[in-house]
This record gives C-alpha cells, sequence and structure tokens, in this order.
C-alpha cells in the first residue's frame, strides 16, 4: 500500500466527504479547515468568514488503487468549480474551490487537470479553483465528520448532498466501494 494524501475545498465540507470516502481507495476522509490567518479556528469563525480559512477535506488514499489524477477529477466533476467563492446557497472564501498541493507533483497535476478540463470545454465558465500549497489543517470536529451517513434525512443533505451522490453514481460508478448504492 502506497499511502499519500489529497487536501480539496469544494464547498460545503460535508458534501465533499460524503462523495470521497465512498471511492475505492480512500482510506480515511477528515473535515476541516484550511488556508487562513487565526490559528485553531472554530466553526464559527470559518463560517463568518473572517478567518480566510475554507472547509476542506483531507483525504488518506492508497496511491496503488487510486491516482491523484482520478480523486482530482472526481473532485472537479461533482462540483461547480467556476464560481467563485459559492456553492450553490453557500457563499463566501470559506466556500472557495481550492486544491492544497503538498508538492510540487501535486501542484503541476492539478494545474494540468485544470488545462485538459478547459482545453475540453467541460465547463461553460472558466475554472476559477485556486492551487496554493498546503498550511496547518485543523480538524473540524467530531460533530462534522460523517456528517451525511449520520444525517442523511436532514433536508440540506436530501437537497444538497445527494444530488453530488447521485452524480458520483453516475459518472463514477466503476471507482466506488463495493456494496455503496
Amino acid at each position: 500500500m502506497k499511502q499519500e494524501t489529497a487536501i480539496f475545498g469544494g464547498g460545503c465540507f460535508w458534501c465533499t466527504e460524503a462523495v470521497f470516502q465512498n471511492l475505492k481507495g480512500v482510506i480515511k476522509v477528515i473535515s476541516g479547515y484550511m488556508g487562513g490567518l487565526k490559528p485553531n479556528p472554530s466553526y464559527e469563525d470559518v463560517c463568518k468568514g473572517n478567518s480566510g480559512h475554507a472547509e476542506v477535506i483531507q483525504i488518506e488514499y492508497d496511491e496503488d488503487v487510486i491516482s491523484y489524477e482520478e480523486l482530482l477529477l472526481v473532485f472537479f466533476k461533482t462540483h461547480n468549480p467556476t464560481t467563485l467563492n459559492r456553492q450553490g446557497n453557500d457563499s463566501g472564501t470559506q466556500y472557495r474551490s481550492v486544491i492544497f498541493y503538498q508538492n510540487q507533483q501535486q501542484k503541476q497535476k492539478a494545474q494540468l487537470m485544470i488545462d485538459d478540463l478547459t482545453k475540453q470545454l467541460v465547463f461553460d465558465d472558466n475554472i476559477v479553483t485556486e492551487i496554493s500549497p498546503v498550511s496547518e489543517f485543523y480538524d473540524a470536529g467530531d460533530y462534522h465528520q460523517n456528517y451525511y451517513n449520520q444525517n442523511s434525512s436532514q433536508p440540506y443533505c436530501a437537497f444538497v448532498i445527494q444530488p453530488k451522490i447521485n452524480k458520483l453514481l453516475k459518472e463514477f460508478k466503476d471507482k466506488l466501494q463495493p456494496g455503496f448504492v
């Protein structure tokens, strides 16, 4: 097993967590914050949009099973990377589309993916996803972990997260963990 880490922000971390934790090769997904200036931000600090942090997920994965490029493709195809500081009704810099790279190889792969998706005209508008170096990761706390799986009947989950799960099922069925439906 070749364990690696990827960090993405694609709006609400409950949404992105629900998508990535169902992929083959993903070992663990942790919801948290990155990219801001305030040490140890609380959920309230981040939600107010004053801390500079983005809601992100830290993905631990087995690169022998799923590649960084495959994770990037899932990331881009399950959120809207063309809206600046917004995903659906969630708006503010905390909901920005961002890839935090850990090394130059991840940075290059992220930029190549954006270039390829742009050339292929996959999106009607320009991709505005930020590519930034990793900074301090702050765990969002137990309440925010595994949120969709524990609260799938909540209205937010049904109306905002479930469409992302449906897109995952449609576009990446071959990459899903056995038993996920």
